[in-house]
């Protein structure tokens, strides 16, 4: 997911029944229905609140707390490296991990929500995928 995605994610996106996540793109696609995990259906029934988005509407905040947390673990692991995630780290992380797990680039293509395969070849960093193969 983008982080946009992300942040607009509302509680009716998620089918608790089939355990899926409706995903509405923010560049125009058609949206992307996720299985998603019981364990991650517990955790985000743990957070419900009274409103529609899951996530609250203050974007600006959420960063802000994740540059936060990101600055103390940085801090008590002593590895400013950790500085340099950010929430698109995660999407190359999981463009890349889907294609080790699968080898399939259509796959992660439609994963990631992408009209082209070469925005995909972007994200999927083959160089790890074949590290960690070994």
């Amino acid at each position: 997911m983008r982080v946009g995605e992300t942040w607009r994610l509302r509680w009716a996106d998620i089918d608790l029944i089939n355990k899926t996540v409706r995903v509405t793109p923010e560049k125009g696609s058609e949206p992307r229905i996720f299985k998603i995990s019981d364990a991650l259906l517990e955790r985000l029934g743990s957070i419900r609140g009274t409103g529609d988005r899951v996530y609250g509407k203050n974007l600006k905040t959420k960063r802000e707390l994740f540059e936060s947390l990101m600055k103390r673990v940085a801090y008590k692991l002593k590895n400013p490296r950790i500085l340099g995630i950010t929430f698109h780290t995660f999407r190359y992380w999981k463009a890349t991990t889907l294609y080790h797990q699968t080898k399939d680039i259509l796959y992660v293509m439609n994963s990631l929500g992408h009209k082209n395969i070469k925005n995909t070849l972007i994200y999927v960093r083959l160089d790890e995928a074949i590290y960690q193969m070994a």
